[in-house]
């Protein structure tokens, strides 16, 4: 996944109401107010001064042209925006990165299913059962090399998590699939001291037969791409 245009660099003053930062820019050191393509906590990822880097809009209409896609923390660049994930994605099934997920004829986006949900990724093949993807962000690191999700709670992502049992007991393929938008990890957990809830979903999940998959990121400032599998431990 490649960025349209070259971001712009600067540094986090601060940010807040979920959506928004303030910036300074390193070009001319004008101060600006970013949208944040993110609804977490970004937990660790908001320390005043730290490096950012921004896409910028021509779009006229927009309130705030610049958005907020990557920060630095520790050496380590880690991407924000949780719109990209299931591009990077896609291109990782694509490209044949998971090998249980290869070989289907047919990838759809947003599809509906479950109660009043859409799935993220659909993928359908002859033959096949149909394999229902769910995608998820994961930028939060506290130990070295160990990403782990989440990083608050999120009733969301349990319920997702059931949805995805649901279709392994129909017959169907429930799958998973944590994107690592940082460089610095090899390995995923999930945090149940940040969210028991979800954590117990996930144990739930696995023994409904639902697979988990996570994804490695390379980051760098023109884009960002899947580069290997990493193992999920407990």
């Amino acid at each position: 996944m490649n960025f349209a245009s070259p971001l712009v660099t600067g540094r986090l003053v601060q940010r807040y109401k979920r959506f928004l930062a303030d910036i300074i820019l390193d070009d001319g050191g004008a101060a600006i107010t970013s949208s944040v393509p993110n609804t977490g906590s970004m937990l660790g990822l908001t320390d005043p001064g730290i490096p950012v880097w921004l896409s910028l809009s021509d779009g006229a209409k927009r309130k705030y042209p610049h958005t907020l896609q990557m920060v630095e923390v520790g050496g380590t660049m880690v991407g924000i925006n949780t719109g990209l994930p299931n591009r990077i994605a896609e291109e990782a099934i694509l490209a044949g990165m998971i090998p249980s997920l290869s070989g289907y004829a047919e990838l759809r986006r947003e599809q509906k299913y479950g109660a009043n949900s859409r799935i993220d990724l659909l993928l359908r093949g002859p033959g096949r059962q149909p394999a229902y993807v769910e995608v998820k962000n994961v930028h939060f690191s506290r130990k070295a090399g160990l990403a782990e999700f989440p990083d608050s709670s999120t009733a969301r992502g349990a319920k997702h998590l059931d949805e995805l049992g649901n279709m392994v007991e129909n017959g169907f393929r429930g799958v998973m699939l944590y994107v690592v938008q940082r460089g610095d990890c090899e390995r995923l957990r999930i945090c149940g001291e940040l969210d028991p809830v979800y954590a117990m979903a996930f144990d739930r999940a696995m023994k409904r037969g639902v697979e988990a998959y996570a994804v490695k990121c390379h980051i760098t400032p023109t884009g960002i791409a899947a580069i290997s599998t990493m193992p999920i431990i407990d």
